[in-house]
């Protein structure tokens, strides 16, 4: 008796396909953490840095992707933190021990365990948002692990130009000012502070374009000047935050100092402890 061979669904191996690209990026990801690491041990710092912003590159494609092609999975979300762990945690936190701290303290190595540290909470409190579900924010509650990572990263290019030898480079503070910039940089990671997530590109809408416009002037300068471009770019992008929480808390003092004064409506209190109680942000 001859057997029938079942007919193969082309549409089921594609779409395989098409879910195993996001997490290839992933994984992409991973393996320019882990090169980053190698290098900074072989004392290769600049092409450590550049493997990192190269992982960076490969997380913002991952979720792109799978948003795109609607491919996305509780698998892929958390292997995509535990690849940031790696590659914006210990691969910068290393690269920094390797060339700043190694030989300036027995437990200089405490320092660099905290931004890991931080680096793993962040990410913990980002999936557990995640999971909550909700409104699709354009904001980030603290400074995202990729951003942080990089800007310690690209860190020992910058201190290799011309600029930083001739006007930083007098003050003799690396070390001191290391250990300050992955302090301040962990810290800003576990907090509230809250930072845009980079706009849609495209040609649709004013902001699409000018979204367009920010990735070709990024591009244009991590491409041709990039020693003297990302750090500065990445330190602009950390203190935006810290402005303007400063700013909110600011106005939101005088605010609450003018509601004092004029006392508002007894249903609008009521709304805002019924919003409160509901988890609904206000």
């Amino acid at each position: 008796m001859d057997l029938i061979p079942e007919p193969v669904d082309e549409r089921k191996g594609m779409r395989r396909v098409v879910v195993v690209i996001p997490s290839a990026f992933t994984l992409g990801n991973l393996f320019f953490g882990f090169w980053a690491i190698v290098s900074a041990y072989n004392g290769n710092y600049m092409w450590a840095a550049w493997f990192i912003m190269f992982a960076g590159i490969l997380d913002g494609l991952d979720g792109r992707v799978a948003r795109a092609s609607n491919t996305g999975s509780r698998f892929g979300a958390e292997l995509d933190s535990l690849v940031d762990i790696i590659s914006f945690g210990m691969a910068p936190a290393l690269i920094v021990y390797f060339l700043e701290l190694s030989t300036v303290g027995r437990f200089t190595w405490v320092i660099c365990f905290v931004y890991v540290m931080a680096t793993a909470v962040r990410l913990a409190r980002f999936n557990v948002i995640a999971a909550q579900g909700g409104r699709h924010s354009n904001w980030f509650t603290g400074l995202p692990s990729p951003a942080a990572g990089g800007i310690l990263a690209v860190y020992f290019p910058f201190s290799q130009t011309d600029w930083y030898r001739s006007h930083l480079a007098q003050l003799n503070m690396q070390h001191q000012g290391v250990v300050v910039l992955i302090v301040v940089l962990a810290l800003l990671m576990v907090s509230n502070v809250k930072y845009p997530r980079f706009p849609a590109a495209g040609f649709r809408t004013k902001a699409q374009v000018m979204g367009l416009t920010l990735y070709l002037i990024m591009l244009a300068g991590g491409i041709f000047i990039p020693e003297y471009f990302l750090f500065p770019v990445g330190l602009t992008y950390a203190a935006y935050g810290v402005l303007r929480a400063v700013v909110h808390n600011l106005t939101d003092r005088n605010e609450d100092h003018h509601d004092d004064e004029t006392p508002p409506m007894t249903l609008v209190r009521h709304d805002r402890r019924n919003a409160h109680r509901s988890g609904n942000p206000e």
